[in-house]
């Protein structure tokens, strides 16, 4: 199920050009509660299908990276959480089936030496998937802001790498082909804006828009410092300044990040 707010915008942007402005208590009630009941169901439906990697590349100097690769192609805010949600699900099934397919035989010295191989590629094209993410994220996101392959191509080029368009159409049906085509799934920025708008419907006295600003610096700060803030989140949780490797685990903080 797709969950958008209404926004006012024309045509694709120029990069110069600011945001499209988020209409708040511009839903309808009915369509609203639609939107709650089915983005609470596929939330629920993730958790319990929620790898046990999952985090593993929201390290904060990635997703700084995204966010400002975002922001210099134009892209609305949302844009960049699609892109970051999109990439950490991707590298971790990615990896997975990678991994699954290096030699698993008796000879552990081959299986080795290939799966070093395969790390070393991996790292090689990894500009280049977080690029198709974002491109992924830029087309279910919105339309007007769609970050082509001419445009991703010549972004690519200006960092020095050398790919050709049919290495980022091949990358973008890698991405999609490994998430089985199920890549719009609601992001953090999504729920912030449903709650938001519920809000304004229950008591249309909230400041909904500023509210809305400050939410997204929040919202910011909590994707670049997740790590430490869950770090500290399970200190205060289980009252020890140092976490056995079982209470992280059972907290799902990734023991390393990629």
């Amino acid at each position: 199920m797709t969950a958008v707010l209404v926004v006012k915008g024309k045509g694709r942007r120029a990069r110069s050009q600011p945001s499209p402005e988020v209409a708040f208590v511009a839903t309808s009630p009915e369509m609203l509660e639609e939107l709650l009941v089915g983005v609470a169901k596929e939330n629920e439906a993730n958790l319990s299908r929620l790898s046990q990697h999952a985090g593993s590349f929201k390290k904060s100097k990635l997703i700084e990276f995204v966010f400002r690769l975002c922001e210099q192609l134009g892209l609305h805010q949302v844009t960049r959480y699609q892109a970051v949600e999109i990439l950490d699900r991707f590298m971790i099934q990615y990896i997975d089936k990678l991994y699954s397919s290096t030699c698993p035989g008796s000879d552990k010295d081959t299986e080795k030496i290939d799966w070093i191989q395969m790390q070393i590629t991996i790292q090689e094209h990894f500009v280049l998937r977080i690029m198709s993410c974002v491109q992924i994220a830029s087309k279910i996101s919105f339309h007007y802001q769609i970050v082509d392959i001419s445009m991703a191509l010549k972004f690519l080029q200006s960092l020095g790498y050398s790919y050709k368009k049919e290495d980022l159409l091949n990358s973008e049906l890698l991405v999609l082909k490994t998430l089985s085509f199920q890549v719009n799934v609601p992001s953090p920025f999504t729920h912030t804006e449903i709650l938001l708008e519920v809000m304004g419907y229950n008591d249309p006295s909230v400041p909904v828009k500023p509210l809305h600003s400050i939410s997204l610096k929040v919202l910011m700060f909590v994707y670049l410092m997740r790590n430490t803030i869950y770090e500290n989140l399970l200190k205060i949780a289980i009252e020890n300044s140092t976490p056995t490797e079982l209470q992280r685990l059972c907290s799902n903080l990734p023991q390393s990040v990629v």
